[in-house]
């Protein structure tokens, strides 16, 4: 185990047909290469190329020679720029805020992965630009509402398309400016597309993969996160460890929550306690184990279900050159990802729940072996960390309020050709800030723990629980602010990870 930085490298470079991980939806928040092989290209240009031989033959498809939607028994226009224009034109409709850059750029990075498949017919142009775009750090504006989930994430990818055609608004880095000058400035040309090649950038559910994946990633270093935290917290309050024995877990039955009582036991190695501690702790120390185990287990189903998406082909009509087959079908409804979406927010948000009452166990002097209350230096004099408490609080309620399910509110819609939606897209993008919050409140309880041992607490006697505390007390350190504080050591966190939870994450 080594709770060193990881280090991260300038560019990174990802190669298709590897297997797209979480992970990696994190490093297109920076310049990313992208390479296909060549077996990969010649798919993408035979697929292509027989799009346009069932068109030369007057084969009907959706898409290309019909409207869209409910419109389907309609003709679409006859020029290929036309029927782009047809599609983006209804789409480019969205509300809200800007996802952030490195959200936009994930979604992009899926989108490529689906197309690169050689199952859309789009042009290879299409995909080596998606790969151009993706190494500068050219971001589309892309408005957080529209998207219902289903039939794909079609106003935010119109959004997306339209700032790589030069239209409306891009980022550059963090910098928000027209669309046509972040190109320009990036290096980049203006996307020139067919109808065909505009409705498969748009018909599939590249913002809901990629805003699952990005929260399951980062939920997956808080998991390593809230089981560190609970060991350092054990050991400051001379706890005994007689819950995290492995007789206990053998007995249970639930593998994942073994392997994270073993985990906690790592962590505890060494560990004395003190003596003056009951014989059995408040849950939120004994049970510890079982409500961390059990997050582990909806995080490793919904590892299994995004990483299937993020790997998939979500668009709609495919070509099956090699059978001659075009098939029209519903492979951009979200359905999957959004039960994994809602999941993750419940589990992030017990999560949360766990962090918050730890914080409040280490506050109060009837629990915490007679620390000052509020962890205050002076009490009355100072406050110790009641307002960090207080902001904590905050934060779980909003993720409570937050974790109600999205994946079944359906509303029918699109003149009821999209009777039955998913709403996937919300589902994942509020697991995502799920995932944000949640580092807020291990950033919370951290530097209350790092408070507790400048107040009195015990020194931690397992080697790698005061090998943490030193690592938060860097973030502590220098008297910032309370909030700057709860920031930094969110982030460091989220930096020093156990190898084993890096090894588990696919990550190297």
């Amino acid at each position: 185990m080594t709770m060193t930085p990881q280090a991260r490298t300038t560019t990174a470079e990802l190669c298709f047909p590897a297997n797209l991980t979480p992970e990696a939806l994190e490093t297109a928040a920076d310049p990313v290469l992208v390479r296909l092989d060549e077996g990969s290209r010649l798919a993408v240009e035979r697929c292509h190329d027989y799009l346009h031989r069932c068109l030369a033959e007057g084969r009907e498809i959706y898409g290309a020679t019909t409207g869209f939607g409910p419109l389907v028994g309609f003709s679409g226009q006859d020029e290929a720029a036309d029927q782009c224009e047809n599609l983006l034109c209804h789409l480019d409709v969205g509300q809200g805020a800007d996802l952030s850059p490195g959200v936009a750029r994930a979604a992009l990075l899926a989108r490529l992965w689906s197309l690169a498949h050689g199952r859309s017919g789009v042009a290879l142009d299409v995909v080596d630009a998606l790969s151009a775009t993706l190494a500068t750090s050219f971001a589309p504006a892309v408005p957080e509402y529209g998207s219902v989930g289903a039939s794909g994430d079609l106003a935010p990818m119109a959004h997306a398309v339209r700032s790589l055609q030069g239209r409306g608004d891009a980022y550059l880095g963090a910098v928000r400016m027209p669309a046509a000058r972040a190109l320009a400035e990036a290096g980049l040309e203006p996307l020139s597309l067919s109808g065909r090649d505009a409705l498969g950038l748009v018909n599939g559910t590249p913002v809901t993969a990629a805003a699952a994946g990005l929260a399951l990633a980062a939920l997956t270093r808080s998991l390593a996160t809230a089981t560190a935290l609970t060991a350092l917290l054990a050991d400051l309050l001379g706890c005994r460890t007689d819950f995290t024995v492995p007789e206990l877990f053998t007995a249970l039955g639930h593998d994942d929550t073994a392997r994270q009582a073993a985990d906690l036991r790592a962590h505890l190695a060494g560990h004395r306690p003190g003596g003056e501690r009951a014989l059995q702790e408040p849950y939120t120390l004994r049970c510890a184990p079982h409500l961390i185990g059990a997050a582990a287990t909806s995080l490793r189903h919904a590892r299994q279900v995004v990483t299937d998406d993020l790997n998939g082909v979500s668009d709609n009509p495919l070509f099956f050159f090699e059978r001659d087959l075009i098939c029209h079908g519903g492979n951009f409804f979200g359905q999957q990802v959004a039960f994994a979406a809602d999941l993750m927010s419940i589990t992030a948000a017990q999560l949360g729940n766990l962090a918050e009452r730890q914080l409040d166990l280490l506050i109060d002097p009837r629990r915490n072996g007679g620390l000052n209350p509020m962890l205050a230096e002076q009490p009355g004099r100072d406050h110790g960390v009641q307002g960090v408490q207080l902001a904590a609080t905050s934060l779980v309620v909003a993720m409570r309020r937050a974790a109600v399910p999205a994946a079944m509110q359906s509303v029918p819609t699109n003149h009821h050709n999209q009777d039955v939606v998913p709403f996937g897209t919300q589902a994942a993008l509020t697991a995502l800030a799920q995932a944000r919050n949640l580092r807020l409140l291990h950033g919370s309880l951290a530097v209350a723990l790092a408070q507790a041992a400048r107040v009195g607490a015990r020194r931690p006697s397992a080697p790698l629980c005061a090998e943490l505390l030193d690592v938060l007390d860097t973030a502590v350190a220098g008297g910032s602010p309370w909030a700057q504080q709860v920031r930094d050591t969110a982030d460091l966190l989220d930096a020093v990870q156990p190898l084993e939870s890096r090894l588990q994450a696919g990550q190297p």
